[in-house]
């Protein structure tokens, strides 16, 4: 082979995982005139949140038999205010075509049980066994542009949290220190994930996938207090440590 001539048998990808922290934006009602106002209002309060942000739109929530939403007015709303629709959740069949349309993913309806795929049904197949991850502890400071991720378990970080910084675990996160910048516990759908702090000053706080914000939080009565944050139906929860 000539050095002209390109290398075919080279790679020219890799397929690698990859974890990322999306929001859901869940539609309760089609009413797209007020989403449009209570975006805006959100936007104000955390303009930096609302900036080219990944987004799941979940329509799985919608109620049956009403006005169908227009998904493709519903995407270019988002898009307005900072959103960026990566993929449609639903299992209405009116939904799905329309994400086809858009050439936009669609992801089962929450709780929904994933099926394994049975490529070759004449050879059995055997469970795999849970594996087991010890939590990840952090002794050093987390500084604003780092991210710490805890694949499968608990992250304790014994140490302050910058601004800037982000915190994300499958399970719990504990922070001994002041946690100024971002924490997202339980971030495959673990709704028993809990986040603990000693000093709650946060950019942002989240559990599996429900979240507040810094200006929601400074309103809290324990904002700048140690405390636990759980999740209370869809609501989080926040209480003294």
């Amino acid at each position: 082979m000539s050095q002209a001539e390109p290398d075919t048998q080279a790679p020219v990808f890799q397929l690698k995982g990859s974890m990322l922290a999306i929001t859901v934006l869940e539609l309760v009602r089609n009413d797209l005139d007020n989403l449009d106002q209570q975006l805006a209002a959100k936007v104000e309060q955390a303009p930096d949140f609302f900036n080219n942000t990944p987004l799941v739109l979940g329509l799985d929530k919608l109620p049956e038999g009403g006005l169908e939403v227009d998904l493709q007015a519903l995407v270019a709303l988002c898009r307005k205010h900072g959103l960026l629709t990566l993929a449609v959740r639903t299992g209405q069949a009116a939904y799905i075509q329309a994400a086809g349309v858009l050439d936009i993913p669609v992801l089962p309806p929450s709780g929904a049980r994933e099926r394994k795929l049975d490529l070759d049904s004449k050879t059995p197949t055997k469970p795999s066994e849970p594996q087991y991850r010890p939590s990840r502890v952090v002794t050093t400071p987390i500084r604003g542009g780092q991210q710490v991720y805890a694949q499968g378990g608990d992250l304790i970080v014994i140490a302050p949290v910058s601004p800037g910084a982000e915190l994300l675990a499958d399970g719990n996160i504990h922070v001994y220190g002041p946690l100024r910048g971002r924490a997202l516990a339980g971030i495959k759908g673990d709704t028993n994930a809990r986040i603990f702090c000693q000093q709650l000053a946060a950019e942002l706080v989240s559990i599996a996938g429900h979240y507040k914000v810094a200006e929601d939080l400074r309103r809290e009565p324990l904002w700048a207090e140690a405390v636990k944050i759980g999740l209370a139906g869809d609501v989080l929860n926040i209480t003294r440590l």
